[in-house]
C-alpha cells in the first residue's frame, strides 16, 4: 500500500497528489510514468510522474477527473493508501547536452512539462517555457514554471491571463525573435503538439513529443497507445512515451483516441453509480 502524503486541487478539476514510495522517487527521471489501482478492483492506470523529492521518498503525480479510474482516485485523501503505485516506466525525456530550449506545454499536460524543464534548467540549459491554458481558473504550476524557466510566457485562450491566443504563436513569436532553439520539447493534448510540430517543422527545429495522452493499459499488451513514427508501428508506453514529433502520424492517433470515448463514458457513469451508492 503507498500512502497518500499530500492532496492539493490545483483547480477544478486537476488534482496533484504526493505519494510515499520510496523506491521509485529513488530511480524516476522526467518523463517517465507510474501505473496506479486506487483500490484492489480498480481499472491499472498509467500516469506521468510530476516531480520527486528523492529525500523525501515521495512521487507526485497529476491527474485530471476524466474517467472511472480517475474519479476512484479522487475518493482517497490524504493518511490513506492506494492499492498499487508501480513504477518508474517508459524510457526518460532526453535532457542532456542541451543548450537552449524551449518547453511548450498544454492543459493537463503541464504537468508532464514542469519537471522536464525543471531538469533542463538543473543542468544550466536556457529554459523558455510557453504554457497554454483556455481560461485563468485552469491554470496550473505557474509559480513552479517560473521558478526553473528563463523565459516564462502565459497564454490563454480566452485572455483572461497573459496573452490571449494559442501556444503556437508565443512560440512562433519567440523564434522570429531570433531564439535559436537546440530542441523544442512540447506536452499536451494531441492536436495541440500537432500543430507546434507544424510551426517547428518550418523552422527545422527538432521537436521532441509526449504521446503519454493515449496510453491505456501501459505495459504495451492493449495495443491502445499504437502509433506510426517515420511508417514504423511504435508503442507510446514501451518504445516512449516520447517521439520525433515530426514523424508522428497525429492524425492517426487521434482517430484511434476517439474510439475510446463511448467506453470512457460509460466507465465514469458506471463510478458514478458506485459512489452514489456508498453515499446513500
Amino acid at each position: 500500500m503507498y500512502k497518500i502524503v499530500e492532496k492539493e486541487r490545483l483547480n477544478p478539476t486537476v488534482t496533484k497528489m504526493v505519494i510515499e514510495a520510496p523506491l521509485i522517487a529513488r530511480k524516476a527521471e522526467p518523463g517517465q510514468f507510474i501505473i496506479f489501482r486506487a483500490f484492489k478492483d480498480s481499472e491499472r492506470v498509467p500516469l506521468t510522474i510530476a516531480d520527486t523529492d528523492k529525500d523525501a521518498g515521495t512521487v507526485s503525480i497529476i491527474y485530471q477527473i476524466v474517467g472511472g479510474a480517475t474519479m476512484e482516485l479522487d475518493i482517497l485523501e490524504a493518511g490513506e493508501s492506494l492499492h498499487d503505485f508501480v513504477g518508474p516506466l517508459g524510457l526518460p525525456t532526453h535532457t542532456e547536452g542541451l543548450r537552449k530550449v524551449c518547453v511548450v506545454g498544454g492543459g493537463v499536460g503541464c504537468a508532464i512539462a514542469y519537471p522536464v524543464t525543471k531538469k533542463l534548467h538543473e543542468q544550466g540549459c536556457e529554459v523558455h517555457a510557453v504554457v497554454g491554458f483556455r481560461s485563468k481558473d485552469l491554470i496550473i504550476l505557474e509559480d513552479a514554471f517560473r521558478a526553473v524557466s528563463d523565459q516564462y510566457v502565459l497564454m490563454t485562450d480566452d485572455g483572461s491571463a497573459g496573452e490571449k491566443g494559442l501556444v503556437t504563436a508565443a512560440l512562433e513569436r519567440l523564434i522570429e525573435e531570433g531564439n535559436q532553439y537546440d530542441e523544442v520539447i512540447t506536452i499536451g493534448p494531441l492536436i495541440m503538439m500537432k500543430f507546434v510540430c507544424g510551426v517547428t517543422k518550418k523552422y527545422g527545429i527538432k521537436t521532441m513529443v509526449s504521446m503519454n495522452p493515449i496510453m491505456i493499459d501501459g505495459t504495451g499488451m492493449c495495443g491502445g497507445c499504437r502509433l506510426t513514427v517515420g511508417g514504423e508501428t511504435k508503442f507510446a508506453c514501451v518504445d516512449g512515451p516520447d517521439f520525433d514529433g515530426h514523424l508522428v502520424d497525429f492524425d492517426e492517433a487521434m482517430k484511434r483516441g476517439a474510439m475510446y470515448r463511448t467506453f470512457e463514458a460509460q466507465a465514469r457513469d458506471a463510478a458514478c453509480e458506485l459512489l452514489r451508492k456508498g453515499e446513500q
